[in-house]
């Protein structure tokens, strides 16, 4: 499976479309997808500023990028030409990816961000990591412990039938496991209120994560 077609299918699956709107046919079509919440909703966990930037900046970039690259990708005439357009492809298809799932991971505390009531995924936490405190320790040393930008993800492993913490560089997507909880750790996503120091981040974030959204990819994932 070429590189192309893994970022239309991951696309396609982050947005709910169909993967053929995400062929080559039909290039150009990635839009910025809305929030289903106003920028300042996660504050004071997230700041409506960096949601701001974060959202209309950062992923309408990875946006634009990726219909470019899909566009000169559909007009290259030689493999050569193809080639050097990969790591475009890859790195704003990851982003587009990677963000789209994002801004689904959060929810402000009044729709119940941060509440991880009794269920199947706090049960498959607790079966895989001790418990839930454990799990989000686990979770922030991990991602705290990437150099430079990435992404900590929780993710389901096929082959296990278990919850495991990876990681991805820059804008790699997850796709060794299905994501379930993924967090950005790009200075973007947090420096211009916690500054340096992303434990505060991470400690923080955990207020407005959407368990909802994380049980039903889970109920996907387990099929």
């Amino acid at each position: 499976m070429s590189m192309l077609t893994t970022i239309a299918r991951s696309a396609a699956r982050a947005s709910r479309l169909p993967a053929a709107s995400l062929s080559l046919a039909a290039r150009s079509i990635h839009t910025l997808p809305a929030l289903d919440y106003p920028y300042d909703a996660l504050e004071p966990h997230i700041s409506g500023q960096i949601m701001e930037l974060h959202h209309a900046k950062h992923h309408q970039a990875y946006v634009n990028g990726l219909n470019a690259a899909e566009d000169a990708y559909a007009k290259a005439v030689s493999p050569r030409e193809r080639i050097r357009l990969q790591p475009a492809l890859k790195f704003n298809g990851g982003g587009h990816i990677n963000h789209t799932l994002f801004w689904r991971n959060l929810a402000p505390r009044a729709d119940g961000g941060g509440e991880l009531a009794a269920g199947p995924l706090r049960q498959k936490i607790e079966a895989d990591f001790g418990s839930v405190d454990a799990f989000k320790k686990q979770m922030n040393g991990t991602t705290a412990g990437i150099q430079g930008s990435g992404w900590g993800w929780l993710g389901y492993n096929p082959d296990t039938k278990k919850l495991e913490i990876v990681t991805t560089a820059n804008q790699d997507p997850l796709l060794t496991h299905v994501p379930i909880i993924g967090i950005d750790i790009w200075e973007h996503a947090f420096y211009l209120q916690y500054y340096n120091v992303k434990a505060d981040y991470l400690a923080a974030i955990w207020s407005v994560i959407n368990f909802k959204e994380a049980e039903r990819r889970l109920a996907e994932a387990t099929k």
